[in-house]
């Protein structure tokens, strides 16, 4: 029997604690009078500080314990909440993943610099208005500095290490390292800079010395110095211990020994009964990798239970039908138990978004208020997984291109407070994830003026509003006048469109000048397995997923050759458009004298598929299309039938479109 790392185990339930600090964190900023919420991240630090020194996490332990300090004076009213000291815990919250990730790196100075900013925050808030806490002398001005260098700066030979030591010989510096513009590790270039840096400077040398460290590479790179005049009196030292919310942290053999919550008074009354940890007690923690390895044998046992069917029907063993309909019924069950088991809210998505706005409306400056609906949607875990990147791009965009300043929204009559929704629901068979926010709008003169400029279209091209606003999509395209640690480089959309288009979704663009932008994101619930309608077209099979099925009619050959040219049937009153699948799979094969429309929809856009027979519902295993038919945008994926042949998978959301764009084109013509 194999036991799980105890090291492993304390990773996960650091995780979900550093979570639950950061949800309360930003529950906190809203409403800084929270004591409830005050308590929460109280006994989140003071778990996680002492879960770490019984894991060995001395470092984490010593760290966390001055986070739990300062919040513990916050709790017995000797100092206030400010956004100030919220925004320093959510600093330091982020070093404490890091010290649990790499607990044996070179933290020391990252440690000392957080610790500082926590200094600074708690003297800030028990004293309103004071100085920062440096040490100043007469004549001393303390300048704030913000610098990034060229993505090739590292390439062409310039280190920025050595220029942030010539800041530090001119004074008392403080530097901090701004990582937000970092890719992902698919998309890191190892020779480009990321990095921009934060420095703040006390110093008796002028505005011109500073300038001096940067004058070889200042025509390049951007540079913000701005200064503070400091009072003429002496200030208080950082270290002073009467203020100061750091303790000496205790030894780790004595932090391993207390209780995981905060200590109560001996005359205390009994605590409640927590209904939360005794349900919570009931759960079983299962590693991803294992649903992942029973959802592929959930899918063998599909195709061999479809096999038996078949084998089932051809034979005149009722027997053998018996227990193939008994298996039928289990495979059945266990699939669509498999199916919940990997099912997650997305709320576990977009708690991850409230600390993002957070941290950009303190970048850019603006005011930004973050909705979120329909949080209790589910979806396989898989593909919560695969839209974190897309929906950050998205929503860094919408708090960087849509939003505008405050001062900008209050000209245009609009509130101050900026505003972004992050909804989800769902239909049919997929989940539409919606991102909208209250801003400005696409400007879609600038966006032809771009496309057009880059080749992406003719110059007199007619083009639909959404025709023209997929073009921001394209890799490279970018509106932005000046490239920003936020945006500009025109990568982000480029991978929202190349993931949501291995999901097997779709995007879909709207925008009101003045008045904001809606970016919707239809996915398939699921990527393993879902309910298909088979029917042939010619001599190959095919599967439509039930989900986009709406109903299914009969087509004469009489009805069929009216048809000619138009490729229009009238149901109830409504024209619908169709596509003849054996025209557009170049079948080469005479049609059936009675062939079938099966009606398909993806929300209000409906088009009928013309087929040669309807064969019946099927359970489908998705398989992924290979590498050499990535570009076939007609099919989304393939499967194996009872008898071994492969079928494929219909991209309902591609043909909806082609049948849509067909019936504009006749329309036009008529």
């Amino acid at each position: 029997m194999s036991f799980p790392d105890p090291i492993a185990v304390f990773r996960t339930e650091a995780a979900e604690l550093l979570e639950q600090i950061e949800s309360g964190l930003l529950d906190l900023n809203v409403n800084l009078g929270d004591k409830d919420q005050v308590d929460a991240v109280f006994r989140g630090l003071h778990t996680l500080k002492g879960s770490g020194a019984m894991f060995g996490f001395d470092a984490l332990a010593a760290f966390t314990h001055h986070c739990e300090t300062a919040f513990d004076r916050v709790r017995k009213g000797e100092v206030p909440a400010t956004q100030e000291l919220v925004t320093a815990v959510l600093e330091a919250k982020d070093h404490m993943r890091a010290l649990i990730e790499a607990p044996t790196g070179d933290h020391e100075a990252m440690s000392e610099a957080l610790l500082a900013n926590l200094r600074t925050a708690v003297e800030a808030a028990k004293n309103p208005g004071a100085t920062p806490a440096a040490k100043a002398a007469p004549g001393q001005t303390l300048f704030k500095i913000r610098f990034s260098l060229p993505q090739n700066a590292m390439a062409n030979g310039t280190n920025p290490l050595p220029l942030l030591d010539e800041l530090r010989e001119l004074g008392e510096c403080r530097i901090v390292a701004d990582r937000s513009a970092i890719p992902s590790l698919d998309l890191l270039v190892p020779t480009d800079l990321h990095i921009s840096w934060d420095v703040e400077l006390l110093t008796s040398q002028p505005r011109s010395a500073i300038e001096d460290v940067f004058i070889f590479v200042m025509d390049e790179m951007q540079l913000d110095i701005t200064t503070t005049e400091m009072a003429p009196a002496p200030m208080a030292e950082t270290s002073a211990k009467p203020e100061a919310p750091v303790e000496a942290p205790k030894p780790a053999a004595a932090a391993a020994v207390e209780p995981s919550r905060a200590a109560v008074p001996a005359t205390a009354a009994p605590a409640p009964v927590d209904t939360k940890q005794n349900k919570a007690s009931e759960n079983v923690r299962v590693p991803a990798e294992k649903l992942d390895e029973l959802m592929d044998r959930v899918g063998e046992l599909v195709i061999a239970q479809s096999r038996l069917s078949q084998l089932a029907g051809g034979s005149g063993d009722l027997q053998l039908r018996a227990v193939s309909e008994d298996v039928e019924r289990l495979s059945g069950e266990l699939r669509d138990t498999m199916m919940v088991l990997r099912m997650v809210p997305v709320a576990h998505l977009f708690s991850r978004f409230r600390r993002l706005v957070h941290d950009l409306a303190h970048e850019t400056g603006k005011t930004i208020e973050l909705v979120t609906e329909g949080e209790s949607t589910e979806v396989d875990k898989s593909v919560i997984e695969r839209l974190a990147d897309p929906l950050v791009h998205l929503v860094r965009n919408s708090c960087d291109h849509g939003l505008e300043t405050p001062d900008e929204r209050l000209a245009a009559g609009k509130p101050e407070a900026g505003r972004i929704l992050l909804s989800a629901r769902q239909q049919a068979g997929e989940v539409i994830i919606t991102i909208k926010d209250d801003g400005r709008g696409i400007n879609k003169e600038r966006v032809r003026a771009k496309a057009e400029a880059s080749g992406l279209i003719a110059a007199n091209a007619s083009l639909t509003d959404q025709e023209l606003y997929q073009l921001i999509f394209q890799p490279g395209f970018s509106t932005a006048s000046q490239v920003t640690n936020l945006s500009g480089r025109g990568v982000g959309m480029d991978v929202v469109k190349r993931t949501i288009d291995a999901l097997r979704g779709t995007i879909n663009v709207a925008s009101h000048p003045g008045k904001g932008s809606e970016i919707s994101l239809a996915i398939p619930l699921t990527l393993a397995i879902i309910d298909g309608l088979l029917v042939r077209v010619g001599s190959g099979r095919y599967v439509i997923p039930l989900s986009a099925v709406e109903e299914c009619l009969e087509l004469s050959i009489e009805e069929d050759m009216r048809s000619r040219g138009r490729s229009f049937i009238s149901l109830r009153d409504s024209l619908v458009p169709f596509l003849r699948l054996r025209d557009l799979f170049r079948t080469g094969t005479k049609p059936d004298p009675f062939q079938k429309v099966v009606v398909i929809s993806t929300g209000s856009e409906r088009v009928g598929l013309v087929v040669d027979q309807i064969i019946g519902d099927h359970q489908t295993v998705i398989k992924a299309m290979s590498k050499l038919h990535h570009d076939v945008a007609t099919f989304s994926g393939a499967t194996i039938l009872g008898d071994g042949d492969v079928a494929l998978i219909l991209d309902v959301g591609h043909l909806v479109a082609e049948g849509q764009q067909q019936e504009a084109h006749l329309r036009a013509a008529g």
